[in-house]
């Protein structure tokens, strides 16, 4: 009688964990309220000029929420970039950041009312397969700001500065979420 009552404790608590497992994993994308927009940029890496391919496929997923007085935003980042020489190279970029924007909606230029830069996705563009290709993601944590009255949106930007091409950072825009 106790292996089946501590086989069925056993059991609930294992499926317990593994809810909870579930819910932590869901992404904000998960949530059905988000309305989002996606873009695709080729960006071209101006420290190489050599004759294979050097282009970074970009696409943004930007995607914004509003509930009472907060818009809630967020950004995924894909990329599938070229295969170089060399596995995890960390010398690719001298720096790189995405920055995600909450803004007003409003008639003319959109304000920002809050801007934070995600440096953690340089780590994820230098870091490749075993064979030196260069596909990966980056999802930003999700960036709230209130909005009391109107509509709000996400905006966001990537920022590479490539290692070795003689400027800072270059800075590429995508297609901003719609406004919720």
């Amino acid at each position: 009688m106790h292996f089946l009552k501590r086989t069925t404790s056993t059991a609930v608590a294992l499926a317990a964990l593994v809810g909870t497992a579930a819910l932590a994993g869901a992404s904000p994308a998960a949530a059905a309220d988000y309305r989002c927009t996606t873009s695709t940029k080729s960006i071209d890496d101006p420290s190489y000029s050599g004759p294979w391919a050097d282009n970074w496929n970009v696409t943004v997923r930007l995607c914004a929420r509003h509930s009472g007085s907060t818009v809630s935003t967020y950004a995924k980042i894909n990329w599938d970039g070229p295969v170089y020489s060399r596995a995890d190279d960390r010398s690719i970029f001298d720096g790189a950041y995405f920055t995600l924007q909450v803004k007003k909606s409003v008639s003319g230029t959109d304000p920002v009312k809050k801007s934070v830069r995600y440096y953690g996705i340089e780590s994820r563009l230098e870091n490749s397969t075993s064979n030196g290709n260069y596909n990966n993601s980056y999802t930003t944590p999700v960036l709230s700001s209130t909005i009391s009255s109107g509509k709000g949106l996400a905006d966001g930007e990537l920022h590479l500065d490539w290692n070795s091409d003689g400027r800072s950072y270059w800075k590429y825009q995508f297609s901003a979420s719609p406004a919720v």
